[in-house]
């Protein structure tokens, strides 16, 4: 029997494919939020030696180069083909960029070469505008007008996204937050990628395989989104077998974004700038996820059962293809969690998550077993076999709960940390 969340005792071999559609979904809205609010601590990390236009400017280089990569995978994962409006709008309802209800983007497609989307709610708006209106401007402005055309480039070249109203608002309340035109235009000039794009091209992650389910555990929903956009989809409107492919899309979404942000950060500041930043991002993403992921699973009890579980859902070790894992729990308050070889662990530069592990990378680790309970401490052991990094996760009954991580309290700085998804619909028969 497939499970609706991970209330049930922990199982060593578990793979997505274990979860029901709905359960899917569930995940799939929080690991979508998950990329999202990177930019929520990592943006930060930048202001720490940057200007406000500087810290800008490696958004719009990390999102231009991350979705070069990753809007034309999306479409051969889910079999839409590029060429039109509805190709683009289908691409942001699947992109981590617009993660489903907390930004609220509502579509509509007129023709091949032109259609329109609101933001019913924005929840990045909603970040901001308390910053004040300069930093209004830039997202809505400076950062939105190359990135929303790159990545509508990767459906079409000449495709254009277009304001008919954004922020700042006026009046300070008005709704929708911002409308926005999407015209195929003939007579533009092609959209090329960033020269980045080609960068990260040669990663192991932007070209990595999916583990591919031979066929459905469940039945129902759509076996990819080839058909007829819809603007109310919504995950729930997939196949079991098309929401797992989804999901791993997603996570490989993640990884592609993280590499895009040290790599700008790395050319603009330096590689010590890079490096000094990746732990921060790390922890305060990584714990606060945490965070949201054992309400939304389920995940009951503070032992070691819930940390391995945590661990097994937690997008950043995910796709298997890519972060290859083994975790195991020892007793009630110890866990073992080892990286095995995999191609995470062989890419050719320091720009993925685990570069930093055993050393101030292993924040991170504390920050998603603390989730569980605030006792817990990974430490570093001796691998066995073929393990590459391995960890055991120890719960100290008697040790004085240990204090969330800063990077985890300015990742909470967005409302996304504390928002409630709310299912729409139930899954699609």
């Amino acid at each position: 029997m497939l499970l609706d969340d991970y209330s049930s005792p922990f199982e060593p071999d578990f793979h997505l494919t274990r979860l029901s559609r709905r359960a899917l979904a569930v995940l799939g809205r929080e690991w979508l939020l998950h990329g999202h609010l990177q930019d929520r601590v990592g943006m930060p990390q930048v202001m720490a030696f940057a200007t406000r236009e500087q810290m800008q400017d490696i958004a719009i280089v990390e999102w231009m180069a991350a979705s070069a990569i990753y809007s034309p995978r999306t479409q051969r994962a889910l079999n839409f083909e590029p060429g039109t409006v509805a190709t683009i709008l289908k691409n942001i309802q699947l992109d981590i960029g617009a993660p489903h209800h907390f930004m609220d983007f509502r579509c509509r497609v007129h023709d091949d070469e032109h259609g329109e989307f609101w933001l019913a709610h924005c929840g990045a708006l909603m970040d901001v505008e308390p910053m004040g209106e300069e930093f209004v401007q830039g997202m809505c402005h400076d950062i939105e007008d190359p990135t929303f055309d790159a990545t509508a480039a990767m459906s079409h070249p000449q495709a254009q996204i277009r304001p008919l109203h954004r922020p700042p608002r006026t009046p300070a309340d008005r709704h929708p937050h911002c409308h926005w035109t999407v015209t195929i235009n003939h007579d533009a000039e092609p959209v090329a990628p960033h020269p980045n794009a080609a960068i990260v091209a040669r990663s192991k992650i932007a070209s990595i395989d999916l583990e591919m389910p031979a066929g459905n555990a469940e039945p129902g929903g759509w076996a990819d989104y080839s058909g007829d956009f819809d603007p109310d989809f919504e995950l729930e409107d997939l196949s079991h077998r098309a929401l797992v492919v989804a999901l791993q899309e997603v996570a490989v979404q993640s990884h592609l974004l993280f590499r895009c942000y040290l790599l700008a950060v790395a050319q603009a500041f330096g590689e010590d700038k890079a490096t000094a930043a990746a732990p921060g991002v790390f922890t305060g993403l990584a714990g606060l996820t945490a965070q949201r992921l054992v309400p939304a699973m389920k995940i009951g009890g503070d032992g070691a059962d819930a940390v391995a579980k945590l661990l097994q859902v937690h997008p950043m070790f995910w796709p298997h293809t890519y972060v290859k894992t083994s975790v195991d729990v020892l007793d009630d308050d110890r866990v073992r969690f080892a990286l095995l070889p995999c191609p995470a662990l062989d890419e050719d530069d320091d720009y993925t998550w685990f570069a930093q592990l055993g050393g101030d990378g292993d924040r991170a680790l504390d920050a998603i077993v603390q989730a569980v309970n605030p006792r817990a401490v990974c430490h570093a052991v001796a691998t066995a076999g073929a393990e590459r990094l391995a960890f055991e996760a120890i719960i100290e009954r008697d040790a004085e709960p240990a204090r969330e991580a800063p990077e985890i309290g300015l990742a909470k700085f967005s409302s996304g940390a504390s928002f409630v998804f709310t299912p729409r619909r139930p899954v699609r028969v």
